[in-house]
């Protein structure tokens, strides 16, 4: 779980908190993340830690009250959405699930992981469609897949409205993708992993949601989360 970014674009809301611990309808983001990931089956989450990292481990705490046992990777410098992967899994023998803190997703997880298998994928990426699913307008990079669901393209900056789907935040990865990933360095997995497994030509699959994607990176974007649960788009689970 990703939680180690400063919150600058939602500060004026977020009040000194960290995003992962902003409350949605009287729960933090964080909290229900982990709670569905202990409910599709995972065990044991990592959360890597910067910005007020010591608010995050006393509500959270070592997870047991939420259904799965936590542990904690401090960050003395922000090291980018791979880079704090890559020192928090750069022993792991197993396929790794990497969702950011600060979204609500949802999607079936056995059925993700199945395909994963299946398709002998080294990242899977969880997409959602501008056009079909509730979301919030998330910043992230737009690509294009061939008819067989593999990535043909991963675009970020000018351009990335190219195509109607969008990275949810939520990865499967193996350990020879991790591998990849410089270790105590910056690196970013849309700007930096992404593009370098493409031109690599490394198996790259993308597997559309079934649920939502809330981004809670603004103001905005947590008024459109809000909007959407009592409009009744989203029902939270």
């Amino acid at each position: 779980m990703l939680a180690a970014g400063k919150s600058t674009r939602i500060a004026t809301l977020a009040q000194g908190l960290p995003k992962p611990l902003m409350e949605i309808n009287g729960e933090t983001i964080l909290a229900r993340n982990l709670k569905w990931l202990a409910q599709s089956g995972i065990e044991e989450a990592w959360i890597n830690l910067h910005y007020r990292a010591e608010l995050i481990q006393d509500r959270i705490g070592d997870g047991s009250q939420l259904g799965l046992r936590v542990r904690y990777s401090h960050e003395r410098e922000i090291l980018g959405t791979a880079g704090g992967v890559r020192q928090i899994a750069s022993d792991w023998k197993d396929s790794l699930v990497v969702l950011y803190g600060d979204s609500l997703v949802r999607v079936n997880l056995n059925l993700m992981q199945q395909e994963h298998r299946e398709r002998g994928a080294d990242v899977t990426i969880g997409l959602f469609s501008r056009m079909q699913h509730p979301h919030t307008g998330l910043a992230g990079g737009t690509v294009t897949i061939g008819p067989d669901g593999s990535l043909t393209s991963f675009n970020e900056g000018p351009g990335a409205e190219s195509s109607s789907l969008v990275n949810a935040g939520l990865y499967l990865l193996e350990p020879e993708a991790i591998e990849r990933i410089p270790p105590a360095s910056f690196y970013d997995f849309g700007r930096d992993l992404f593009p370098q497994l493409l031109a690599s030509g490394a198996p790259i699959n993308s597997h559309l949601i079934d649920g939502y994607c809330l981004g809670i990176d603004t103001p905005e974007a947590y008024g459109r989360a809000l909007r959407l649960i009592e409009e009744g788009s989203v029902r939270l689970i």
